[in-house]
């Protein structure tokens, strides 16, 4: 049984890579010393999901159309999703691991990442309870994840009488932040939506402690990993907040038993099991429990199964509800090179 794997190998979004395969191998070979699935042996077809979207499309259609794969999984960035969807999804089961924008219903889709639903508007919520934050400026990459997550953020404000001062957009791959920050300065704003992706997160979190914005205004965002924040450095993550729904530092039991799961397999010393990375290892995991519960491959007997289909993992007791997973999501504040989950933002929330 061969899976095709999509995730990112260079591009902004690169540095999540290692993670997300290592991820997923840990999920593989449990699911593997387990007695495979339907007592085949699993393995795993990468795929460079940092690609071209269009590339990376044509190829997974290419593997989907010659059965060389018999589902699709992985995180990789909306734009790909968008172009890959309609041309796998009718075929086999296409599990789509990233946090995003919402609003996928592509027949054969099931996403198992956060929404705005669940992660942005608690998130907004906690920072104005509790931070006191109430005029936000954006600053985001000029794709349909940030774009569609800043109009969900302007919705969030108008509902709850919050201003959002300035909409800052710059390119996939954005290395000078100089205009954006003068920008922010003249903005008014106190909190900072970030919506930036891998590397281009971590030059502007530089640029903004270098510039002494970090001591003005307060920066949320809903991507970053630990391995973002190593980047960044200790001196650029002050007064820094990630909504996720797993963090390497979450003292849960299923968190800690699946950090304690990759040190042993990788060593204690090996790269940080990421929450971008640790999604892989869900929609690997939500594949296998459908393919239990079906007794089969085939496309419409698992998609026909995973309607409330729960699964325990990392995240604890998760299940599907119309093609996305209903998940607990956590804030959690930059100190230094680490997260502190300071609370618990939403539970059985799913996108709408």
């Amino acid at each position: 049984m061969r899976l095709a794997l999509v995730t990112p190998w260079k591009g902004s979004a690169g540095m999540f890579g290692l993670s997300c395969r290592m991820s997923s191998e840990l999920a593989v070979a449990e699911i593997n010393d387990g007695g495979g699935l339907l007592h085949r042996h699993v393995e795993l077809h990468h795929v460079d999901g940092g690609a071209a979207p269009d590339s990376v499309a044509a190829e997974v259609q290419q593997l989907v159309h010659t059965r060389r794969v018999d589902a699709v999984v992985g995180w990789h960035i909306s734009a790909v999703r968008r172009r890959l969807a309609p041309r796998i999804a009718g075929q086999v089961p296409y599990i789509y691991t990233a946090l995003y924008e919402g609003g996928e219903r592509t027949p054969g889709v099931i996403v198992t990442g956060e929404t705005p639903t669940n992660q942005l508007g608690p998130a907004l919520d906690w920072m104005r309870e509790a931070r006191g934050v109430r005029r936000w400026a954006i600053v985001g990459n000029d794709y349909v994840w940030p774009r569609a997550s800043a109009a969900a953020a302007h919705r969030w404000a108008r509902r709850n009488k919050v201003e959002v001062t300035a909409d800052l957009f710059v390119p996939l791959g954005a290395r000078d932040f100089s205009t954006t920050l003068r920008d922010l300065a003249a903005s008014g704003a106190d909190g900072v939506l970030m919506l930036l992706v891998g590397e281009d997160a971590v030059h502007f979190n530089r640029a903004f402690a270098a510039a002494g914005m970090d001591l003005v205004q307060t920066r949320l965002t809903t991507l970053m990993d630990e391995n973002m924040l190593l980047a960044s450095g200790a001196k650029a993550t002050r007064s820094l907040y990630v909504a996720a729904g797993f963090f390497e530092d979450l003292t849960t039991s299923d968190a800690l038993d699946f950090v304690g799961r990759w040190a042993r397999r990788y060593g204690v010393n090996s790269p940080t099991p990421s929450s971008l990375g640790e999604s892989c290892y869900e929609g690997l995991n939500l594949y296998a429990a459908m393919v239990r519960r079906a007794g089969s491959l085939a496309r419409d007997e698992l998609l026909s199964v995973s309607e409330g289909l729960h699964y325990d993992g990392p995240r604890g007791d998760v299940f599907v509800e119309r093609g996305h997973t209903v998940q607990d999501v956590y804030l959690a504040e930059a100190r230094g090179l680490e997260f502190d989950v300071v609370a618990r933002l939403s539970s059985g929330s799913v996108e709408s």
